[in-house]
């Protein structure tokens, strides 16, 4: 069976595959909603959903900081990874002697995409197509719904020490198009940019989003934003929904509708 990744590598398998291993905690919750109890054998130390695989599954180190020799140790059929949430030098050791399919996603039809052709790759197309139709049609509904909502300017930090935004060609930068609100960072150099109050202040954002992963922002965090941009609002929101790209995405487009209805 021939299957091509989404760094467009072909992978060659025997048989569909029994011994799964998991680098990604929004791809291992989809496994899940698959229905790949028995086949997936080990999952990172930030694979969190859902919880009883969490605490029951094999842990291969966390999606940066790979243990590769226990990796290998597994003999695994399958590796299922991401671009952006692995690093390249130990993804590459892998392929070397393992079976690898990398996701690379940027937007929701990246996303679409990877779940339907993991669906194919487990034997769970039928599954697969149908969690990938709801999301299709979930997003579908926010559309028409905020159809007529005008545009609002958000910046959306994901880190603090030195702040850090997300940017242009994220997944994140793409759910918030999808939610009508413009990312005054789109147009920083990087993908994550690091960003300066005086930054900030210059944006005049409407709306400005501290995300619960990864950096684990709270209230006091919004008091100190307050300050600076006194006129814009300031919430924390759910970085999950804002960014796992799996079966997860079932439950965004509902939290994003709510949390675009509180902002009006």
């Amino acid at each position: 069976m021939h299957f091509t990744d989404q760094l467009n590598r072909e992978i060659i398998l025997t048989q569909y595959p029994q011994r799964i291993i998991s680098l990604v905690p929004s791809q291992t919750e989809l496994l899940f909603d698959l229905g790949l109890e028995k086949e997936v054998i080990c999952i990172t130390k930030f694979c969190i959903h859902p919880d009883s695989w969490f605490r029951t599954k094999e842990r291969i180190g966390g999606t940066k900081m790979l243990d590769i020799e226990k990796i290998k140790s597994f003999k695994a059929d399958l590796i299922i990874g991401n671009k952006e949430e692995n690093e390249q030098e130990q993804i590459l050791e892998l392929m070397q002697t393992e079976k690898v399919w990398m996701s690379d996603i940027k937007n929701l039809n990246d996303a679409i995409g990877m779940i339907r052709e993991v669906g194919l790759l487990t034997n769970k197309d039928e599954k697969a197509d149908q969690i990938a139709a709801e999301i299709v049609s979930c997003f579908s509904s926010l559309e028409n719904e905020i159809r007529e909502q005008s545009p609002k300017k958000v910046a959306y930090f994901i880190w603090k020490k030195p702040w850090m935004a997300a940017g242009k060609q994220t997944f994140i930068d793409h759910m918030l198009n999808l939610c009508k609100l413009e990312n005054v960072f789109s147009e920083a150099d990087g993908r994550y940019p690091e960003v300066t109050m005086n930054e900030l202040i210059e944006k005049k954002p409407d709306v400005i989003f501290l995300s619960s992963e990864p950096y684990p922002f709270a209230e006091k965090h919004l008091l100190e934003l307050k300050a600076i941009c006194p006129n814009a609002q300031i919430r924390l929101v759910d970085g999950e929904l804002f960014s796992w790209y799996g079966s997860r995405m079932l439950k965004s487009p509902g939290y994003f509708s709510t949390l675009i209805t509180s902002m009006k």
